[in-house]
């Protein structure tokens, strides 16, 4: 008979080989020092201790990772730099000027990944690839270079623009995601990259969802890849539609994912365009902290959320909340407040000096995510989410098309 425990609590009892009766004592849990006994509790909590010996960190591991990620990030600078420069009088020209850092910063992280790899050393300097840290403190200064004064210049129609466009491209990235099946946290990372500012808002998407490392990384890459041709294809395409400086601008504003890239397309397009296109552009960046605090609540209250479990509380939301969307706000502020107050020539001078150091922040977030990157996710992933951030890419041209000629088509520069 199976060993039972009677009622009143006593312990167990089985017949020895000679059919007698053994009575076992009650097992408690933990060790007694003096007998040396090791039940599966302390067993366990030893491995467990053992495992945690092993990989913590040292700090001379992190010094060395984060030595690696500056170094990386330096050549990334370098040929972001000199790149350009080499190509000018080729075919190139064009091409390597529109070229952004976050596509060397990734070339050159995941280069980075397949030698540390080999050489056994990525995962022992991982602790050094401070990529959050990173990610957080670019999207931080990114809200220095967004003045709030010059969004009310053009309060009507660029507001309004973005309001409008990012409400339906989202909303159709968001369900095409959901009928092909993607991960939720993916889903929202695709259609705020598509919807309002590329790389910027599908990081603090990331922030609000929780998202993983890879999936940064792959729609940090679907970005760049649908930015670089839009670049020539949207001035070709006004041209070609007879479109006046100002639709041109900001058809090229509110569809371009980067901001960089609007810039290249719009100097193509000519001044009073890139006028245009920087202001909607600068408009639909300075929504991502609506879109952070609505995906938060989102996530929060409706994703992930269990069945029948009591609504989230105001202080749960808060802890859920990525802080670092208060410090973009906030360096908006201040960066327009400084602008004001200071002398126009060195305003300008002071807030050059954030963005470069804010390049610096995102230039060392991509080195590290290059570093980091997996293909488990994206094999996962599969060609969905191509096909959704493609698809999403189009509606976002005919939308945007649709509203910039509506909303501009009588605004002068």
């Amino acid at each position: 008979m199976p060993d039972t425990e009677d009622r009143n609590g006593t312990a167990p009892t089985e017949s020895d080989a000679d059919g007698g009766v053994v009575t076992a004592a009650k097992a408690e849990p933990g060790t007694d020092a003096a007998s040396g006994i090791i039940t599966p509790e302390t067993a366990v909590t030893s491995e467990t201790a053992a495992l945690q010996a092993v990989s913590r960190p040292t700090v001379g591991a992190i010094v060395a990772g984060i030595a690696v990620v500056l170094v990386l990030g330096a050549l990334t600078r370098y040929f972001d730099t000199h790149v350009p420069q080499w190509a000018k009088g080729t075919p190139f020209q064009r091409v390597a000027k529109s070229i952004e850092f976050p596509v060397y910063a990734i070339a050159i992280g995941l280069i980075g990944n397949v030698v540390l790899a080999k050489l056994s050393l990525r995962d022992r300097l991982s602790a050094g690839f401070r990529t959050e840290f990173f990610i957080k403190t670019g999207v931080v200064l990114l809200g220095a270079s967004i003045n709030l004064k010059i969004l009310v210049t053009a309060a009507g129609p660029s507001i309004l623009q973005a309001l409008l466009l990012i409400t339906a491209v989202f909303g159709f990235t968001w369900w095409l995601g959901g009928r092909l099946g993607l991960d939720d946290k993916l889903r929202a990372l695709l259609s705020s990259a598509v919807s309002i500012c590329g790389v910027s808002a599908a990081i603090a998407a990331a922030g609000a969802v929780q998202a993983r490392r890879e999936q940064i990384a792959y729609a940090a890459s679907l970005v760049i890849i649908f930015a670089l041709p839009s670049i020539f294809v949207l001035p070709w395409l006004a041209e070609a539609f007879g479109l006046s400086d100002a639709v041109a601008g900001a058809w090229i504003g509110g569809n371009i994912d980067t901001t960089a890239a609007v810039a290249a397309s719009g100097a193509i397009a000519g001044e009073k365009a890139l006028q245009i296109a920087t202001i909607v552009k600068t408009t639909q960046n300075a929504l991502i902290g609506i879109v952070a605090i609505a995906l938060t609540a989102y996530f929060t209250v409706k994703v992930e959320r269990s069945k029948g479990a009591a609504l989230p509380s105001l202080r749960q939301l808060w802890e859920r909340f990525p802080k670092f969307v208060l410090g973009f706000i906030a360096a908006s502020v201040i960066g327009t407040l400084y602008l004001q107050s200071a002398d126009k020539k060195s305003g300008a001078a002071h807030i050059a000096i954030v963005n470069d150091l804010r390049t610096w922040f995102l230039i060392l977030a991509f080195v590290s995510i290059g570093l980091e990157f997996s293909l488990r996710g994206l094999r996962e992933a599969g060609w969905r989410p191509i096909v959704v951030f493609g698809s999403a890419v189009v509606v976002n041209l005919v939308v945007g098309l649709g509203l910039s000629v509506l909303l501009f088509r009588n605004f002068t520069v």
